[in-house]
């Protein structure tokens, strides 16, 4: 994930925003952000423990996965204003707070409700930390050059946290159990708590800019609305398209608000511009494909080539060390070729890298997945950056805050609704793909179409000649699925680098981007 500053404040003299004290502070903040990054992704690797442990449906499983990201989004805008309001140190450590609580609960939750009740409650606790961390980075580094590493070293943390959640899934799920992924916060939480309250600055307050609740509660009942529509109409249920547009009308009645507010939570005068529309699409739609697609290609390494969660997490290793490698070579490129070939290049790039899966089957091919994920993890990180570039280059000094959220708030969108809607078609596509298996009785087929997982779980209950041929039909079906999705992401991703082509800016005659 890359990322900007997001507010602006000075150090007020706090005599631990100097000398040592700023990068101490700094490291808690990173350790912080580290642990919201990892929860974004950790669980993709357990997916199969959770599913044989709480036997979600396929409509729960997906909310247990993206609830998180999907809660972050709006409320990204609704905790960066009221940081500014009422103190960004009283809100990470609220936030603190909050987590822990959410991930004790997590790990022991006895059904798929109170798994995804506690992931929502998780996705308020992220919310309430990330941008105060932004802010209180801007507040201790005053000096410019100093700050600019600050950031680097912020939005390298927050890359490499996303990146490594799977690896961490894994470890933990094969010597423990899913719910193991969760409650490893809480013994860190209990050690960042006494530590933020002694070392980060309390900074001054603002009452005097009006927060707008209305805005907040209609942004958030909007995007989960939208989600909840489209998961519900993907399992064939009515009442998903009738969310999903009450979901839109919220989310429209948002837009029209924020256009009469004096103080809106959301600056929409910055969308009249080309590049930072074609900058947050880039990222919306870049992390779009990315989380989908992880969470699909995780349960294809273990159940469909039988990886186990260590061995698929490590699978994943490639895409992961890419994409740090796109983010430490991402800015020389930039220099290089400009705004708009490096970010075009990175979205076709990673179109390029997914393509030759179609052609694949239940088969293995290590040394090809291993390509793929090289081309899909740095050409995603490239276009990343690219587009947190031109976001930044294409918006005024005084709208850089309003920018930052917007960009953050894309990441955390994308994320889920990557999720939501990639999940919602293998879903579409694998249900009907799975015909009867002769020796299945119609309750137990009707629980194998809820999900490849659900699945594995029936056939490992019924076993014998029945349960494999069970779980080889479910692979062809999660399979044909997944060709779906990435043929969907494949189309998105090069309707982007089209549309970048078209609207970001080129050099000038100096060499320089134009940043109109």
């Amino acid at each position: 994930m890359t990322s900007v500053v997001a507010h602006t404040g000075h150090a007020d003299g706090d005599p631990r925003a100097s000398g040592a004290g700023r990068w101490s502070i700094l490291a808690l903040l990173c350790f912080s952000l580290l642990l919201i990054a990892v929860d974004a992704t950790v669980l993709h690797i357990a997916v199969p423990a959770l599913t044989a442990a709480l036997e979600p449906s396929s409509v729960e499983l997906l909310w247990i996965i993206d609830v998180y990201s999907l809660v972050v989004a709006p409320l990204l805008l609704t905790f960066g204003t009221l940081g500014d309001r009422y103190g960004r140190k009283r809100l990470v450590l609220a936030g603190y707070l909050v987590f822990g609580v959410a991930s004790a609960a997590a790990a022991f939750a006895p059904t798929p409700y109170a798994l995804i009740s506690a992931r929502a409650l998780l996705g308020v606790g992220g919310a309430m930390i990330m941008p105060a961390t932004l802010s209180i980075i801007r507040q201790v580094f005053t000096d410019r050059h100093e700050r600019a590493v600050a950031l680097g070293i912020w939005s390298a943390v927050a890359a490499a946290g996303a990146a490594v959640g799977p690896l961490v899934g894994g470890v933990l799920v094969e010597h423990f159990w899913w719910g193991a992924v969760f409650l490893i916060n809480v013994p860190i939480l209990l050690v960042l708590l006494p530590t933020a309250a002694r070392l980060l600055p309390g900074g001054r307050t603002r009452s005097d800019r009006p927060w707008d609740a209305l805005s907040a509660l209609l942004s958030v009942l909007g995007i989960l609305g939208v989600a909840f529509g489209l998961k519900e109409a993907g399992a064939g249920h009515p009442a998903g398209a009738v969310a999903f547009l009450a979901g839109a009308w919220l989310l429209a009645w948002f837009v029209r608000r924020q256009r009469r507010l004096p103080f809106p939570l959301l600056d929409l005068d910055l969308f009249r511009r080309r590049a930072f529309c074609a900058g947050v699409g880039g990222v919306l739609l870049t992390v779009f494909s990315l989380v989908g697609l992880e969470l699909m290609l995780a349960q294809y390494l273990q159940l469909v080539l039988g990886d186990s969660p260590l061995q698929a997490a490590v699978r994943l290793l490639p895409l992961m060390i890419a994409s740090i490698a796109g983010g430490l070579t991402g800015a020389r490129l930039l220099r290089w070729f400009g705004l708009r070939a490096t970010m075009s290049g990175g979205l076709a790039l990673t179109a390029l890298s997914l393509t030759p899966t179609l052609a694949w089957g239940t088969e293995g091919h290590p040394i090809a997945l291993t390509f793929c994920f090289v081309g899909i993890g740095f050409g995603i990180q490239v276009t990343l950056l690219a587009a947190s570039d031109t976001i930044m280059s294409s918006t005024p000094e005084a709208l850089a805050g309003s920018a930052a959220a917007t960009e953050e708030t894309a990441y955390e969108l994308g994320a889920g609704l990557g999720v939501a809607v990639l999940g919602t078609i293998t879903t579409i596509v694998y249900a009907p793909s799975l015909a009867q298996v002769p020796g299945i009785g119609p309750g137990a087929m009707d629980q194998a179409r809820q999900s490849l997982a659900s699945a594995a779980h029936i056939a490992r209950e019924i076993g014998g000649a029945s349960g494999d041929a069970l779980l080889a039909a479910a692979r062809l079906a999660f399979v044909s699925g997944l060709h779906s999705t990435i043929v969907v992401s494949v189309l998105l991703l090069g309707a982007t680098a089209l549309a970048v082509g078209l609207l970001v800016p080129g050099r000038s005659r100096e060499g320089r981007d134009d940043p109109s």
